[in-house]
This record gives C-alpha cells, sequence and structure tokens, in this order.
C-alpha cells in the first residue's frame, strides 16, 4: 500500500487491521461488561474499615479486585484502540471517556487498601506478611510495606484517586490537538507531486534527498506548532504541576524521586545515564560534522539530520518483506519465540497501515488473559521495519510474562520493557549486517544503527535532560512559559549536537510535539534499555543458547523482581555506568568505520 493521502480507515484491507475480539467480542458486551465493573465497585468498597479481621478478609479483597480489575483492563483497552484507529469516531471517544471515568472510580474503590493496612498495628501486619493463606501476595504486600511514608490516610487516598481523571487532561488535550485538530496542509514532493504532511509522514518528509522538500516540510510543520505555542504550553505547564502537586502531597522530594520509586529505580541511575552521556558528546559531533562533509552543506541544518548519507541504498520494503527480515533477524532467540512471533504475524495482531485520524505512533497494547496488539504506521521504509520487530519485542514480552506470571505479577516495569523491544532491534541489525556484502550497504546499514544511537541513546537522554530541568524550572518558582522551555530546548539541541549543527529557529519547537512527556520521566528508558539491549544481544549473538536461556527467564519474570534484579538475570547491570559506556564505544566504532567507508 503506497498513498498520497492517508485512506480512510473503512478503505483498509481488513487484513491489515487488528481484530479486537480478543479483548471484547463486540460493542454489546463491552455494554454488558461495563456494567458488570460498575455492581463490582461497591462490593470492592465494602472491605473498607474490615482489613483488620483477618487474613482471610485481606484475600477475599484482593481477589474480587483482581477479579475486578481483570475485566476492567480489557475494556479499557478496547475502548481506548478502537478510539486510536480514527480519533474523530465519536462513539468511541464516548467509550474512552466513560473508561476514564470508570479508572476514577476503581481506583476510589480500592484506594483505602494501602492507607488502612499500613495503620494496622505492626504485629498484625507482619502476621498478614507471614501468614499462608496470603503467600501469594508476599512479595505484594513487603513492596506496600516499602510505600508506608509515601502513602496517606484512607480518606485522603480517596481524594487523590477522584483527581485522577482531572489529572489526565493535559495529557487528553494534547493528544486531541495533535492527533485529529492539527493540520498541517500539503507539501510538494521530489516529483512535483502534492502530498500531504502529517505527524506520521514528517520523517518520511525529512529523509527525501531533495533538500528543498526536507525545508519546506520543516518549516511548515514547526510553522504549525508554532501557532499552537501557547496552547501545547499551558497543556504541558499543567502536565508538570500536576507530578509537582503528586509527589509533595506523597512526601517524595522531587516529581523524579516519585516517578522512578514507582518503578524501583534508584535516582542515581537517571543521572548517571546524562553524565555518562555528556561525556561522550564529541562522537556525536564527530558524527554531525562528518554529515555535514558527506551531504557537502556548507551547513548542517535539523532539516538535514534524517537524510541518508547513502540514499542510492534508501530501500523501501513491503510490509510482507519486514515480517520476513524479522523472522530471519530473530532467528537466534529460538524456536519458540519465533513460533510466538509467527503467531502474532498469522492472526491479526498487528494495526499495519496509517488512515485518516488515526493515532500517531507505535505501541503494543492488551491485557492479561488476552494476547498482545500492535499499533504501526507502516511506511516501508527501514524504520517501520524496526519499528515492527521493536515493537513486537514489546508483545512477546508480554506473552511471556503473562503464560508464567500470575495476574499480580505480570505486569512488568517500563525500564524493562524497552530491554525486550530494542534486543529486537539489535539482533536484527547484527543479522543484516552479517548479509551484506557489499560496500555500500553497509555504509547505509551502519549509518542506519547510527542514527539509531542518535535517536534513541542520545536524544532520548537529552529529552530526559530537558524533563528533568523543566522540572526543576517549576520546583524553583519558576515560572513555566513557553519561551522558557524554548530556551532549555534550544541550548541542550546546541550541546548535544555541536558547532557543525545549525540551530534553527524553529527546533527550539520541538519539544512541543513529544507526546512521551506527558508521562513524565519515561523517555530515559528508551537509553537505558537501547544501552542494556546492546549489551544482550551481543551476549546471545557470542554465548548462543545459554544466553537464550538466561533472557527468556528474564522475559518470564513478570514484575516478580525489581527491575535491577531482573536484568542482572539477563546478565547486565544498570546501576554500573558500563552498559552506557560500551554502547557509545560502539556508537564511536561505527561512526570511524563509516568515516573509512564513505
Amino acid at each position: 500500500m503506497n498513498n498520497s493521502k492517508p485512506l480512510k480507515r473503512t478503505d483498509v484491507p481488513v487484513e491489515y487491521t487488528w481484530d479486537l475480539k480478543g479483548l471484547c467480542e463486540s460493542d454489546e458486551i463491552f455494554e454488558e461488561k461495563f456494567k458488570k465493573v460498575q455492581e463490582l465497585l461497591p462490593e470492592i468498597a465494602n472491605f473498607k474499615c474490615r482489613l483488620s479481621d483477618n487474613a482471610e478478609t485481606v484475600l477475599s479483597f484482593l481477589t474480587k479486585l483482581e477479579e475486578t480489575e481483570q475485566i476492567f483492563e480489557k475494556l479499557y483497552a478496547y475502548a481506548n484502540m478502537h478510539l486510536h484507529e480514527d480519533m474523530n469516531v465519536a462513539k468511541y471517544q464516548g467509550y474512552s471517556a466513560r473508561m476514564q471515568t470508570l479508572a476514577s472510580n476503581l481506583a476510589e474503590a480500592g484506594s483505602f487498601f494501602e492507607a488502612e493496612l499500613l495503620s494496622l498495628p505492626e504485629t498484625q501486619l507482619k502476621s498478614y506478611v507471614k501468614s499462608d493463606i496470603l503467600s501469594h501476595y508476599h512479595l505484594l504486600l513487603e513492596r506496600i510495606l516499602k510505600r508506608k511514608e509515601h502513602t496517606l490516610s484512607s480518606a485522603e487516598e480517596a481524594i487523590i484517586a477522584k483527581s485522577y481523571e482531572m489529572a489526565s487532561a493535559a495529557d487528553d488535550i494534547f493528544s486531541m490537538l495533535n492527533d485529529a485538530d492539527m493540520k498541517f496542509g500539503e507539501i510538494k514532493d521530489s516529483d512535483g507531486e502534492m502530498k500531504e504532511l502529517t505527524s506520521e509522514r514528517f520523517v518520511s518528509f525529512m529523509e527525501s534527498t531533495d533538500r528543498r522538500v526536507r525545508i519546506n516540510a520543516f518549516k511548515r510543520f514547526y510553522e504549525v506548532y508554532g501557532q499552537f505555542k501557547n496552547t501545547i504550553g499551558a497543556a504541558y505547564a499543567a502536565s508538570i504541576k500536576k507530578a509537582g502537586f503528586y509527589s509533595k502531597v506523597r512526601n517524595y522530594r522531587s516529581a523524579l524521586e516519585m516517578s522512578l520509586s514507582i518503578n524501583e529505580i534508584p535516582i542515581s541511575v537517571y543521572d548517571k545515564l546524562i553524565e555518562t552521556v555528556r561525556q561522550n558528546l564529541p562522537a556525536m559531533h564527530k558524527y554531525i560534522s562528518l554529515r555535514k562533509k558527506i551531504l557537502g552543506v556548507s551547513e548542517h541544518h535539523f532539516y538535514d539530520n534524517y537524510v541518508s548519507l547513502i540514499p542510492d541504498y534508501d530501500k523501501k520494503f513491503t510490509f510482507d518483506e519486514a515480517k520476513q527480515l524479522a523472522r530471519e533477524g530473530l532467528a537466534p532467540m529460538g524456536k519458540d519465540y519465533i513460533k510466538r512471533l509467527e503467531e502474532g504475524f498469522s492472526n491479526r495482531w498487528i494495526d499495519v497501515y496509517e488512515n485518516i485520524g488515526k493515532c500517531s505512533g507505535a505501541y503494543s497494547w492488551g491485557a492479561y488473559g488476552a494476547h498482545p496488539y500492535v499499533l504501526l504506521n507502516f511506511q516501508g521504509n527501514l524504520d517501520d521495519v524496526f519499528t515492527l520487530v521493536h515493537e513486537m519485542g514489546h508483545a512477546l514480552h508480554s506473552m511471556y510474562s503473562h503464560e508464567e506470571q500470575s495476574y499480580t505479577y505480570a505486569g512488568y516495569k517500563i525500564f524493562v520493557a524497552e530491554v525486550a523491544s530494542t534486543c529486537n532491534e539489535a539482533l536484527l541489525m547484527q543479522y543484516m549486517l552479517s548479509k551484506s556484502n557489499d560496500k555500500r550497504e553497509r555504509a547505509y546499514l551502519i549509518n542506519h544503527f547510527i542514527d539509531q544511537f542518535k535517536g534513541t541513546l542520545y536524544r532520548q537522554t537529552m529529552f530526559a535532560e530537558f524533563e528533568r530541568a523543566a522540572h526543576e524550572l517549576y520546583a524553583s518558582g519558576e515560572a513555566l512559559t513557553p519561551d522558557a522551555l524554548c530556551e532549555i530546548y534550544r541550548n541542550l539541541n546546541k550541546d548535544y549536537f555541536g558547532d557543525d549543527m545549525v540551530i534553527d529557529d524553529e527546533i527550539a519547537l520541538e519539544w512541543l510535539r513529544i507526546p512521551h512527556f506527558y508521562n513524565e520521566f519515561y523517555v530515559y528508558q528508551y537509553a537505558t534499555g537501547f544501552s542494556a539491549a546492546i549489551a544482550l544481544s551481543n551476549r546471545i549473538l557470542k554465548e548462543g543458547y545459554p544466553a537464550v536461556l538466561d533472557y527468556i527467564s528474564f522475559l518470564k519474570g513478570g514484575c516478580s523482581k525489581d527491575p535491577i534484579e531482573l536484568l542482572k538475570i539477563a546478565g547486565v547491570d544498570m546501576t554500573s555506568p558500563k552498559p552506557v559506556e560500551e554502547a557509545l564505544k560502539l556508537f564511536s566504532q561505527l561512526v570511524d568505520e563509516l568515516e573509512q567507508l564513505i
């Protein structure tokens, strides 16, 4: 499929769309199960003030809560994934809004649990932790005990639970504006054809070998974002204030500490990442200088940052070709892994192509008790091939975890999720490099691999540093104006890309279009995950079956251990700067090899 304009949803062939019946059989069943969850909420709330009775009562509460949550999660995914097919469909806008309200109500119904549990006499609480009746929940109870100083009274927790729906407003406003309302017009391509510029097609325009096309698309794209600078700026400021509010009321020293503690990650991991990458910025500066030389431009601008340095190897791929490459590249993971991959390819787990109103980007999502799903906006370039294996990495991680762990411990933390997805990308790249005998092709692949480092390790670390600075600005009492945030972002780009990159005025606006900033302190995990993935993929390729067994054990772990310990099972220690340093060393070597090849 290759169209100058996105298709209507109804015109996309069914085989390229996902089948959401694995989550819910129909809209009619959705309504029935929605009512069922509503009916279960009072049953959950009725356990309030009863946790002191005995261990059996606590067990009954947790059983009822999990029963409700499992139904709810499938409905929540079903409603929102239908909405993401076309953000303009009023019916699923309504479903999504209703599920957001139900989420708040569910959180409120069970919000008393931790506070009431922690208010029990210490002897009784310890007896629960050791109780045979609650043996399955020992780890859960131990983790709750660790959060004691950050847990409020039952009444206060109920108030906070009621605030969650309101607190999502900033993200909701940004998503609707970015995915449904903002229009960028059309750009004349290198063949003189008018093609629609969208968020999903922006990178494709930036990869054009016609510099005029890149310049026009770049300026038009950010011109539109600039028109909404104050609106999006207000939404992002609200998101930062939300995080600041929750961190204060929960007695954390900062929003950063609160966000990382949820995943059991030390702040030192975040800070060491930024420090280590900053120490290795000269390698990125060298790459930008090399790009400038190879492109033969007197000035290297940000609109030159995505075009391939080997344009005659700028290949396009059909979706079938992308799937075949995935099968071959991931073969070192073993037969069982490939069998699961094939199951996803053959049974409509994946929503493949862009259509009008479809949510931008890509993700893997699902719910316990159902197979995972993947959303793509496949355009046929090499990035899209890597996005496919990336998202299938998430999907199969979920599959292994859900099969091995109970609902209580199946939900792995985001910190390890990005390892599972990025390891797939690293294996695919190593496979493609191993099969390349042509000098130009090898240069093309190395250029692409370098750009993965640039986009994931360097760029996401820059995003992480921007987030830290933005939240610190608010914590210091300074105004979160769009101009202040633009200045922070402009200076970071100057530091990260060096003197041979022209700091275009438009790039200061780039933070306006990054959806992950509304999930605060999330993006650093792409960089840590990439670093861990480089180490683990190298181990799998060098050691074979024993390394694969360790890696699959890691995938099966869910949240049965904290993320740092799970990664140690796979063979990497992220409390050390070593994985990041080794990845950056490889980046520097790749830049040197590219310089020799061209």
